[in-house]
């Protein structure tokens, strides 16, 4: 069976300072920290003996694998983004490194969301790709606009509730 993988479909270059940050720091982490560790238990499990019925092993070189694949990732990613910086001159409208916050218009229930690049996108946290349908959707919209977002599950509408610029969550 081969390996060969389409290419993943080719996303914003565009990141927060603190999400750059965090992925620095994850390669940093990576390649000083945890692939040493793995190389040294693979060199371990190496030296029992049979390797082919050495689970430890096929473990370690599959662990490696990922690791060498995220931080070869990494090193080609990092040096093409950008680093968004400044505020939009418009902070009263969505734009990347908003957090907004959506009212559905028929269930009325209430979302609280951040734009951010890609790489750093935390469905947890409320953070999401500007890439996504919603994101699309929602850039340059001001408080009180309404707007149609072609999610999943079909299209839903929203209301913008209140838009802000921090870079931490505003609560």
């Amino acid at each position: 069976m081969p390996r060969w993988r389409p290419p993943a479909e080719k996303s914003t270059a565009i990141i927060t300072p603190e999400g750059h940050a965090r992925l620095k720091q994850e390669l940093d982490h990576l390649w000083r920290v945890r692939r040493p560790e793995v190389v040294q238990a693979l060199a371990a499990a190496a030296a029992e003996g049979d390797r082919s019925e050495n689970a430890e092993y096929t473990y370690r070189k599959k662990q490696l694998g990922e690791i060498d694949r995220r931080v070869r990732y990494l090193s080609k990613r990092l040096p093409e983004l950008r680093v968004v910086h400044e505020r939009p001159r418009d902070t009263s409208a969505i734009y990347f490194g908003a957090w907004f916050e959506i009212e559905h218009a028929v269930r009325g229930d209430l979302h609280r969301h951040r734009i951010v690049g890609p790489d750093e996108t935390d469905p947890a946290q409320g953070w999401i790709s500007i890439d996504s349908p919603l994101a699309r959707a929602a850039l340059g919209r001001r408080i009180d606009d309404e707007f149609e977002a072609m999610l999943p599950g079909g299209p839903a509408r929203f209301v913008v509730v209140d838009v802000r610029y921090e870079s931490s969550d505003p609560g």
